[in-house]
């Protein structure tokens, strides 16, 4: 184990509760910060449909 020498100083008792809810709150804030900052997440989460991408048709090619 790399950091085996890190539970001589830090119980797993307490470390490891503290490093799981570290990443629970870490998780929790980024879903938050992408349901917040963006319009399709909160359209996608109440059932909307996609929008079709529409593609540019091609320009014709004159010929000479």
């Amino acid at each position: 184990m790399i950091y085996g020498k890190m539970w001589t100083v830090v119980r797993p008792q307490v470390g490891v509760p503290i490093f799981l809810i570290a990443v629970a709150v870490a998780s929790f804030s980024v879903h938050l910060a992408i349901t917040l900052n963006t319009t399709w997440v909160k359209g996608f989460l109440n059932g909307k449909a996609p929008a079709a991408a529409v593609a540019a048709a091609p320009a014709a090619e004159v010929k000479k």
